[in-house]
């Protein structure tokens, strides 16, 4: 047999699983050993939640008396520091199951009475808002005890960028973390990406299609509730690549209440028959906007870039096109100008190339930004795989990024630059207009010094014929006066020239 098909020994093996149970139990137990194992990633996965930096302890199927039962949480997860301590149970779930209210809301009665802190939950279920829990429990139950939620994608993404950019200390350390990630990424491991927009996404794509969707319609909010939920599964999964944070565009006001972008989601989706949001990536010189069009069969990527502040407007559509050579043809270009209603000048970056002017509806008006957009057929299968919708956008978003976001720098002014001060011939140094003492009192020059040259100088620099007159003179008050020829000063002897102020009201003294 070639060695080429030998199967290496892993830590974590994916082979021998059976059933749903062995799955969530190996699951559970690779994880809760890695986390201590790997105070990095430990540390990386539980600080959002509060918890302290110290001694991390995991145990697996912990057994606790409610009532006159007994129940086993999934795991628990201890942290101490000095007198300082805190606990939190573990239920996970992997595969399609879904969390289950009553039981979560065991544990948390479980939690309470022991004087744990929080419950943590992990399973394939990704919230549209990170921190929002995917399951409704009774809020009496969270006064003391907290309820946090992990999906698999997240932890699988943390994981990534530990090991790969963050980096971990200890070599031994880091194998083990990537040999995590390795198990994860398994299908059997049951840690699944986001593959199904649920048993309402046919019939609200075809309501759409006829016209007859209502925003009272039966599904209509669990499918706004999935496209954000694949728009953070696709940021998550973007960030794993990038070793970024990226994080779903939301205001204040949707993250406190996540109820508000449900309904504008189900607004938009009754009313146009599109789903709207975006995604935001550090250091990227924009946010990236994704509208997926039910109706018309497409998904659109767009980004908003400023345009120069300096320059003729060619000149800021050649800064914009420049950027973009990676870019395909079909990508759409669209100019706005300062102070402009209505939609700007639009046209394909393939021709924009060729004809920078095509973007330039009124060459007296500055442009203000760049929209960028492009288009790609959107699918309509709601799970995974060719012709599905969640892969549809998948493979959107990252061709605009890789093709037009990430090649795209925001503009900046140039630096001011400092002016020579020029050499004028036969002028005294503190008389040119370009020095810091041109509007400083004139100051005349010791008699041992010689401020012109007047060996080196022309007749033609003297001619008394140009000097103003005395009526020239007291029209310009404040002007100063340049006589090159030397002559005795009262108190001070020869001096090589003599300043004087005029004054409108004195004339010439």
């Amino acid at each position: 047999m070639a060695q080429e098909s030998w199967n290496a020994a892993r830590l974590i093996p994916t082979s021998g699983i059976s059933g749903a149970d062995e799955q969530e139990r190996r699951a559970t137990s690779a994880l809760l050993a890695v986390i201590p194992a790997v105070k990095e990633f430990g540390r990386a996965l539980l600080s959002p939640f509060g918890v302290p930096a110290g001694t991390i302890e995991t145990y697996i199927e912990v057994p606790f008396e409610l009532g006159d039962r007994t129940l086993y949480p999934d795991g628990l997860i201890r942290v101490s520091r000095g007198q300082r301590s805190w606990t939190a149970l573990v239920e996970v779930k992997t595969g399609t199951n879904e969390l289950k209210p009553e039981q979560l809301e065991s544990y948390l009665d479980i939690a309470r009475e022991q004087g744990f802190d929080a419950v943590i939950t992990i399973s394939n279920e990704i919230p549209a808002v990170p921190g929002q829990h995917p399951t409704v429990v009774d809020r009496r139950r969270l006064r003391k005890v907290a309820l946090y939620h992990l999906p698999w994608v997240e932890i699988l993404a943390a994981a990534v960028m530990q090991k790969e950019y963050r980096g971990v200390a200890d070599p031994d350390q880091a194998w083990i973390l990537g040999e995590l990630i390795r198990y994860l990424e398994h299908p059997r491991s049951g840690a699944l990406a986001f593959e199904d927009m649920g048993a309402s996404w046919v019939p609200i794509r075809q309501a759409v299609h006829s016209g007859t969707l209502r925003v009272g319609d039966k599904g209509i909010q669990d499918v706004a509730a999935r496209y954000d939920a694949l728009l953070r599964f696709v940021g998550l999964r973007l960030g794993q690549r990038l070793g970024a944070d990226v994080q779903p565009v939301l205001s204040r006001k949707e993250i406190s209440d996540p109820s508000l972008r449900t309904q504008a989601l189900v607004t938009s989706l009754s009313t146009t028959g599109t789903l709207v949001g975006g995604i935001r990536i550090p250091d990227a010189a924009a946010t990236l906007e994704v509208t997926a069009d039910l109706r018309a069969g497409q998904i659109q990527c767009h980004c908003d870039v400023e345009a120069p502040k300096q320059g003729r407007p060619r000149t800021r559509v050649n800064w914009v096109v420049r950027q973009l050579e990676k870019a395909p043809d079909g990508l759409r270009v669209e100019a706005f100008v300062w102070h402009g209603r209505g939609p700007g000048a639009a046209e394909l970056i393939g021709a924009v190339r060729q004809n920078p002017d095509l973007l330039i509806a009124d060459p007296t008006k500055d442009l203000k930004g760049f929209r960028l957009t492009q288009i790609t057929p959107l699918g309509t299968k709601r799970g995974t795989g060719r012709g599905s919708f969640i892969d549809s956008v998948i493979t959107a978003v990252d061709a605009f990024y890789a093709d037009v976001l990430q090649q795209l720098r925001n503009w900046s002014a140039p630096p001011p630059k400092l002016r020579d001060q020029p050499d004028t011939p036969g002028v005294p140094t503190a008389l040119v207009s370009t020095a810091l003492s041109s509007q400083d009192e004139p100051q005349t020059t010791p008699n041992n010094a010689q401020a012109v040259d007047h060996a080196d100088s022309q007749p033609d620099d003297h001619d008394p014929s140009e000097r103003p007159s005395p009526q020239d003179a007291a029209l310009g008050a404040g002007a100063y006066l340049v006589d090159a020829a030397p002559r005795p000063d009262r108190d001070q002897g020869t001096v090589a020239g003599d300043v004087t102020w005029l004054a409108a009201s004195d004339g010439i003294r």
